[in-house]
């Protein structure tokens, strides 16, 4: 088992769980955290610190493609260790639906 990053993360991207991570295996792309899974020791501490619920184990039910989106872009995006402040307007993505069809950005 593993921990990934969801939709949610977009546009939010908090970072809090960063700070708690004892292995630094979150990654940083333009709207987003991904986790990278075979770094992932699955603690399990990261997933209560975020405040959008944007962090699941990938036994859930509709992982399987965001365990891809992390895998695949926890290769390309850099590493990110230290936690930064959410993007400023944040607060009005928080419960919105849809969120990687209307604003995921690749970043490359």
């Amino acid at each position: 088992m593993t921990y990934i990053v969801n939709e949610n993360c977009i546009k939010c991207k908090h970072t809090t769980c960063v700070d708690v991570c004892p292995v630094d295996c979150f990654y940083e792309g333009k709207n987003m955290l991904v986790i990278k899974p075979d770094e992932c020791i699955d603690c399990g501490v990261c997933e209560p610190e975020c405040p959008v619920d944007a962090i699941k184990a990938d036994t859930e039910p509709e992982s399987e493609k965001w365990l891809e989106i992390n895998a695949k872009y926890s290769e390309i995006w850099p590493n990110i260790s230290k936690k930064k402040d959410p993007p400023s307007d944040h607060e009005k993505y928080t419960d919105e639906k849809n969120k990687y069809e209307k604003y995921f950005k690749e970043n490359l």
